[in-house]
């Protein structure tokens, strides 16, 4: 996957340029807390509009302030999994997976057993721990059927042995992918394109 993004951020007091351009199936964004990271990745899932520049996944102009493009989050065609996962509190495990409505109930199950969390498909959000709920997220943003996932710091808050086994179940996805974070390890066992912040 290609992501080439010129971009300028201005959030009150915080002002950053964000230039890179990466072509490999996982890229990994690396920095310290506050240097930009997830300000970054809303603003490629078009959940934040850069002041200026532009933005483009797999050769698709999704922001150009020049040209007057900015494609609605919702026809980003991108699966985004936050740090706190934001699963929606009023439905199940099941219907959580199923939100996008792209996936047959077979397909939820299927996903729900790779994930390892097919024993939880009837219960509610805050029944779950940190790291099951964030095998609900990634199993919700893959059943969109994404033509690219954006992660934010996916294990951040997990316990090591819980962190251990998501990035292991991430390292197997087939879906290219942008993944925010802070440690270096963890771009290092996914084998992604480092880009420095």
């Amino acid at each position: 996957m290609t992501i080439d993004t010129a971009i300028q951020l201005q959030l009150g007091d915080f002002s950053r340029e964000v230039i890179f351009a990466a072509t490999a199936p996982i890229t990994a964004l690396i920095a310290p807390s506050g240097a930009g990271k997830t300000s970054t990745l809303l603003a490629i899932a078009g959940l934040l509009r850069p002041q200026s520049g532009h933005i483009r996944v797999a050769g698709r102009t999704l922001f150009d302030s020049a040209a007057g493009v900015d494609v609605p989050a919702r026809d980003r065609n991108l699966g985004v999994v936050f740090q706190d996962g934001r699963l929606f509190p009023h439905l199940t495990v099941r219907a959580n997976l199923g939100y996008a409505n792209r996936a047959i109930p077979a397909e939820i199950t299927a996903m729900a057993e790779t994930l390892g969390i097919a024993p939880l498909l009837s219960r509610w959000p805050r029944h779950l721990s940190g790291g099951e709920a964030r095998r609900v997220a990634l199993g919700r943003a893959l059943l969109s059927r994404p033509a690219a996932l954006l992660l934010d710091e996916p294990l951040a808050h997990l316990d090591p042995m819980r962190a251990d086994t998501l990035l292991g179940l991430i390292a197997d996805i087939d879906v290219p992918m942008l993944y925010v974070t802070h440690d270096m390890r963890e771009a290092e066992r996914l084998r992604a394109q480092i880009i420095g912040l």
